[in-house]
């Protein structure tokens, strides 16, 4: 069994207005992911809802650890382009969950 490279997941949860997945998509890939590649990395990977909660976009992030976290978070938050993307999703997204889960069981 191997330990994961990063021990802490950033499992964030974002839920769509009805019918809006395909435009916050749209806005999600062409503002933000750029900012969030060059401030957070690689990302883990980018899903939607099949069963259960529709209208959901989830994405994770790996960590070192809390201050790995809270340093990248900061960079996220003062990159010149992310304002931008906060505007022009916000009529779209209706809630957001944020979830840090830690590794406990190597795999």
């Amino acid at each position: 069994m191997s330990h994961p490279t990063k021990p802490l997941i950033d499992h964030r949860t974002y839920t769509i207005a009805l019918r809006k997945m395909p435009e916050f998509l749209e806005v999600f890939n062409r503002m933000a992911l750029p900012a969030l590649m060059e401030t957070l990395g690689t990302p883990l990977g980018f899903y939607t809802s099949m069963v259960g909660p529709m209208n959901q976009f989830v994405h994770l992030w790996a960590y070192d650890d809390l201050a790995d976290f809270e340093r990248r978070c900061k960079a996220r938050d003062a990159h010149p382009d992310f304002p931008a993307y906060l505007q022009a999703s916000a009529h779209l997204i209706t809630a957001q969950e944020t979830r840090l889960i830690k590794s406990v069981i190597p795999v």
